[in-house]
């Protein structure tokens, strides 16, 4: 019986081909602050909680929300949450059938590190000054 050989056809591109850009990193990005928002969400939910159980509990988790690591944590939910949202935006854009040109695919992508970074920046600034 003969050897079957296997038909010649073409590879599947895959990371190693393609070069990274704007828009690959953004989506990448993208997908890890909504599984950050998963996390960041039951830490809410135990504040929650704690809040529900009584004074000492609530005061437990006003003292670590409130230390140094707590604060890192909250302000890379805060993050995640701007920067998701603003992912979401730059997709709803796509959505309606605008911004596919190469250039302005990539300034969305390029821009929505800096608008989340921004409006995080800013909303620390007004929690912290009108505390």
């Amino acid at each position: 019986m003969a050897e079957v050989k296997p038909a010649a056809r073409p590879l599947s591109p895959h990371l190693q081909i393609y070069r990274w850009s704007w828009t690959m990193a953004m989506s990448v990005i993208h997908r890890a602050t909504g599984c950050a928002l998963y996390a960041g969400t039951v830490l809410i939910a135990a504040w929650l909680v704690a809040a529900a159980s009584g004074p000492a509990a609530f005061e437990t988790a006003q003292w670590i929300a409130g230390s140094i690591l707590g604060r890192l944590v909250l302000f890379g939910y805060s993050f995640a949450l701007l920067h998701h949202m603003v992912g979401g935006l730059r997709h709803f854009v796509w959505d309606l059938g605008y911004g596919y040109e190469p250039e302005t695919r990539m300034n969305l992508a390029k821009y929505s590190v800096f608008v989340s970074g921004g409006l995080t920046l800013l909303v620390w600034i007004v929690v912290l000054a009108t505390r």
